[in-house]
């Protein structure tokens, strides 16, 4: 049975506790995305509590960390979704992206309307892959691509 979880707490001591055991054994995030058989991006939102997590990727998962039962069932809930509280983020990495859509939301907008038409960019039918790649200039750069499926608005 689907259940929906309406406190947001529990999800977040769940997500303590994985993040603190995904240290304590030394694991990446692919390598548990691996064992849940997800994708990195879907599985890491999962364990911070961002989505639920099918039975058999959840039970995986619990098993990998060394969570209990309760651990399990409750990465299969559909969580109470947010994971920045209200205000302006102060983490720098979360910063940025708001920065990022201060600065080129309206962008965004202006564009996606022109090419789509009047809707928006699903987040729930959603992709998202982060990849390291070499600058030419030297260093390194972040490609992040996000692909979300466009829903017109429909008049009723």
């Amino acid at each position: 049975m689907v259940h929906a979880q309406f406190d947001p707490t529990a999800r977040q001591a769940l997500a303590n506790a994985a993040v603190e055991a995904k240290t304590r054994k030394d694991l990446s995030w692919q390598q548990i995305a691996d064992a849940s058989g997800l994708s990195v991006a879907f599985t890491t939102a999962a364990i911070l509590g961002q989505h639920a997590l099918p039975e058999r990727s959840a039970k995986a998962v619990a098993e990998l960390l060394g969570l209990d039962d309760d651990a399990a069932t409750l990465l299969q809930a559909i969580p109470t979704r947010g994971s920045i509280p209200g205000g302006i983020p102060t983490d720098p990495t979360i910063y940025r992206f708001y920065e990022m859509l201060q600065v080129y939301g309206t962008t965004l907008k202006a564009l996606v309307h022109e090419q789509f038409g009047d809707g928006i960019i699903s987040a729930i039918n959603f992709k998202l892959d982060v990849k390291k790649v070499a600058d030419p200039e030297g260093g390194e750069r972040a490609v992040i691509t996000l692909d979300g499926k466009y829903l017109p608005t429909k008049p009723f």
